[in-house]
């Protein structure tokens, strides 16, 4: 009798057991865990196709695993992108201000209020995330030489030290200063070299010397990840002696995640991964230059749909890379850690009360403190030129 006590007893004890782990929380739900640690869990647990349907700007939901679709792409050089938000100065215009402070409670103040959008469109379940998300492609700290480019005005200019001045500002104004969690993420774009006539973007091979490229080009975008902490960078489409800059092996890999200990996410370009192959014919296949890129550092794809295949997926470059056999499913891997650890200190898969930014008043949006903070930075951004008797021009 005592025997089959005890059998009973250990029995019914190895059901509870059975049934706790069934019902235990899995590790990337648990806050308490570190962000990349939650991230390589949740990230094992996907299947290859889910795995590559995640490498876009357009990521999709996977309902078993209660992740919902998500879309990177979000914009704020100068104010979020979107309806009722306030609008400050074009870039070229914040530059000549030289006031950091300024730009720094400026880019807070569009942190705040991309947080505030974002909370509005996962409360209103809308059908689409495009520029709803918290991480956004800004500032643009491009070196502005050529006016072919035609861009100029979302820059801070030909400066190196003044542009990096102002790209940390930016970065850190964005991104918050809180120790577990991000406001928002700020994307310093497009690295790099990149400024040259709009219509040759996409197939451009720029000759720079090593000395102007760490001289002039790297410069601000240096400083914004060391010094910013910028949580994720943009890689350009033009190539940059020879390589494409989204599959470029010193600005990537020497550079950017060897010397300066990049740990966030690179976001390409929209186009840029597809341009290594269609464009710049850098290599002999869309497989073999989307697995290129991701070697080479870049985790999220911004696609040109207009570039597709007909009847093909964003993704499903990446899925005939692996079949082919130039991605291993690990190297997909080392990219979805990357992107869901972003997520994760972006609070995503944490209860609203842990998070600070959760909490954003909604009043915070176009507010007449923010309104007021425009209109002081407006009047600093004028420049009064002399005239030294050139002008009027007479015909």
């Amino acid at each position: 009798i005592r025997t089959r006590a005890i059998l009973a007893f250990a029995s019914v004890a190895m059901a509870c057991v059975a049934t706790a782990q069934t019902t235990a929380q899995p590790d990337y739900l648990n806050p308490n865990l570190p962000p990349e640690q939650r991230a390589a869990d949740l990230v094992k647990r996907m299947t290859l196709e889910e795995k590559a349907s995640q490498l876009v700007n357009q990521a999709r939901a996977i309902p078993r695993l209660n992740i919902p679709q998500y879309d990177w792409w979000s914009e704020a050089l100068h104010g979020v992108i979107n309806n009722g938000v306030t609008e400050f100065p074009e870039p070229i215009g914040l530059a000549s201000t030289f006031d950091t402070l300024a730009i720094h409670d400026m880019a807070e103040a569009i942190g705040v209020e991309g947080r505030i959008k974002h909370v509005q469109a996962v409360r209103e379940k809308r059908a689409s995330m495009f520029f709803q998300g918290l991480d956004f492609w800004a500032p643009n700290i491009n070196i502005f030489r050529d006016p072919r480019w035609g861009r100029g005005q979302e820059t801070y200019g030909e400066d190196p030290f003044l542009t990096g001045r102002m790209g940390v500002a930016f970065v850190t104004g964005m991104q918050g200063n809180d120790p577990h969690y991000y406001r928002v993420i700020a994307t310093p774009k497009h690295f790099a070299v990149h400024s040259g006539p709009e219509p040759t973007r996409h197939n451009a091979d720029v000759a720079v010397s090593k000395h102007d490229e760490l001289d002039t080009y790297l410069p601000a975008f240096r400083a914004a990840v060391t010094e910013g902490k910028a949580g994720s960078v943009m890689c350009a489409y033009n190539s940059i002696n020879g390589k494409p800059a989204c599959a470029n092996d010193f600005t990537l890999v020497d550079q950017l995640r060897g010397k300066w200990g990049f740990m966030g996410y690179v976001v390409s370009d929209c186009g840029a991964v597809i341009d290594i192959f269609r464009g710049h014919k850098y290599t002999a296949s869309q497989p073999e230059a989307s697995a290129t890129s991701l070697k080479h550092g870049m985790d999220n794809e911004c696609v040109d749909g207009g570039s597709l295949v007909k009847g093909d997926s964003d993704y499903k470059p990446y899925l005939d890379a692996v079949a082919q056999g130039y991605l291993k499913e690990s190297d997909i891997d080392v990219s979805l850690i990357r992107l869901y650890t972003a997520r994760m200190k972006l609070g995503m898969f944490d209860p609203p009360e842990l998070d600070p930014y959760s909490r954003i008043s909604g009043s915070e949006l176009d507010s007449p403190e923010h309104r007021a903070l425009a209109r002081k930075i407006a009047k600093e951004a004028k420049v009064l030129l002399k005239n030294d008797g050139v002008l009027p021009i007479n015909n």
